[in-house]
């Protein structure tokens, strides 16, 4: 198998990091859902950077995006090569840390293993206390549960997680119905791992949110 570098994605907003490698002859970022890694906030770019590899070297480019690219807190104007610890900034929310093929192996097979929920945005992949949710979560059930994540323990409210959910879309015709449906869905899904309870607590007349772990 062909040495694979990897990115550790970091998410600053959501308090979240995940890995992915850097397979294929190119890695795109941005914000479409279809990119190999989905950084989704306003600030990135549908199609907003891309990493390639030429033959054991890998590069980074900006796809002209709005905010720009940057290594090390240099704009990337010219595509760069990338060494290893190099970190990528795209907006002010995403921090990517780039670790050369030698040292992928023993970090990759780590995979999430703390209890509670672990959330892997790029790939829309979830753990419940270790345990990984298969086939992945739909990209609405993934923002919704990638939202109460980042407010873990605390009441999300239904606007609140409308806005979160809903972000590029008219929200004027999402219905509490609606929303009551997307949770009940990902609370099946996500008892699919065993769960011992349910994560998700309804708090009547104020909203919901997610149990921390136990």
């Amino acid at each position: 198998m062909e040495d694979q570098a990897l990115l550790i994605v970091r998410d600053k907003t959501a308090g979240q990091s995940w890995e992915c490698l850097v397979a294929g002859e190119e890695l795109v970022l941005g914000r479409d859902e279809r990119c190999g890694i989905c950084l989704n906030d306003r600030q990135v770019s549908r199609r907003h950077a891309a990493i390639y590899r030429q033959g054991n070297l890998c590069f980074v480019r900006d796809l002209g995006s709005r905010n720009g690219t940057f290594v090390n807190d240099n704009l990337v104007i010219q595509p760069r090569q990338l060494q290893d610890g190099d970190e990528i900034r795209i907006a002010s929310r995403f921090r990517l840390t780039f670790v050369a093929s030698e040292a992928t192996a023993p970090l990759y097979r780590q995979g999430p293993r703390r209890q509670g929920v672990s959330l892997e945005p790029g790939t829309r992949h979830v753990w419940v206390d270790g345990v990984k949710l298969e086939p992945p979560l739909s990209p609405a059930q993934f923002r919704l549960l990638e939202h109460l994540a980042a407010h873990a323990g605390e009441v999300c409210a239904r606007q609140q997680i409308v806005d979160a959910v809903y972000a590029e879309e008219s929200v004027e015709g999402i219905t509490d119905q609606a929303l009551d449906a997307l949770i009940r869905r990902l609370r099946e899904r996500l008892a699919e791992t065993g769960a011992r309870q349910a994560l998700i607590e309804t708090v009547r007349g104020a909203g919901f949110r997610l149990r921390q772990p136990e």
